[in-house]
């Protein structure tokens, strides 16, 4: 549903049009099933300097999808079976993975569109691979999980399966060089896992991400119209924060988004450097609509 052909409506009208799919629309098979139990994920908290480096293990920070395979299904991180090809998920082990779908640095439109599809194409989920960081059911500190989780996926023989490379660093500085490379390589930022913590739903400071920025999720109430080359297209988003605060996002949008924004209601994640003294994020831009609704 383009901008075009809902701005001028009210809010509440346009939202529904949003909802609605239209007969024939490429949206029709992109439509997803009704979740299950959401899984009871790890979440990460932000690193800050001063934190023991010493005590973690340092990966790339993958901007894939989220997935947990509970040992017969791929389920997303908002309970969503995702539904693969016949012959991606062969070899999987019965047990509980934690980890993420990715088709490589840059690739994060095409693949949520792939993963989110009802009838999978084999073709595109050639190039996505579940790069796996973590056993949720083993009772053991991360150090040995990570041992037993290389175990396990070199026996599993699929190679749509691989274990997410972890590393040791010593200091701030190291790590802040590693940040520095994996960005100038097109990379999000890193991720820290605490040697010596068991695996715990919710967030944690076992569990740390390190980006060049801060980021966060928000809700699209309204479209704000564009003015000169953006004349007929969008301007900004208004959405609002999960504490009720309000503001908008009008960078960070290609032209195609301008002309096709984010369908009100849905979640967005927008990028920040820090907070102004009202509490407003300070230079938020658009990042992508949340893929795992």
């Amino acid at each position: 549903m383009s901008f075009s052909r809902i701005r001028g409506l009210p809010w509440w009208l346009a939202l529904l049009c949003c909802l609605l799919v239209e007969p024939g629309s490429a949206d029709s098979s992109s439509i997803a099933v009704q979740p299950t139990a959401k899984p009871a994920l790890m979440l990460a908290s932000v690193y800050t300097e001063g934190v023991d480096l010493s005590a973690y293990w340092v990966s790339e920070k993958l901007d894939g999808v989220r997935a947990y395979w509970d040992g017969a299904r791929l389920i997303s991180r908002g309970g969503r079976p995702i539904q693969s090809p016949d012959g991606f998920t062969a070899g999987f082990p019965a047990i509980p993975l934690d980890g993420e779908l990715w088709m490589g640095r840059g690739t994060f439109e095409r693949l949520s569109g792939t993963v989110r599809r009802l009838e999978p194409a084999p073709d595109d989920w050639r190039e996505i691979r579940f790069m796996v960081f973590d056993l949720p059911d083993l009772d053991a500190p991360f150090g040995q999980r990570l041992q037993r989780l290389r175990q396990v996926l070199a026996d599993a023989a699929n190679p749509h399966l691989v274990p997410v490379e972890q590393v040791r660093i010593a200091n701030h500085a190291d790590l802040m060089a590693r940040l520095d490379a994996v960005v100038q390589a097109g990379g999000e930022g890193l991720m820290l896992h605490r040697d010596g913590a068991d695996y715990r739903a919710g967030r944690t400071d076992d569990l740390l991400k390190v980006k060049p920025y801060q980021d966060a999720e928000a809700r699209v109430i309204e479209y704000l119209p564009g003015q000169g080359k953006y004349a007929g297209m969008l301007g900004a988003l208004l959405v609002e924060d999960a504490n009720g605060r309000r503001f908008r996002l009008g960078t960070g949008f290609t032209d195609a988004e301008r002309r096709e924004p984010p369908p009100l209601g849905s979640l967005v994640t927008y990028k920040y450097l820090g907070y102004t003294d009202k509490g407003i994020p300070r230079f938020a831009s658009f990042l992508r609509v949340r893929a795992e609704e």
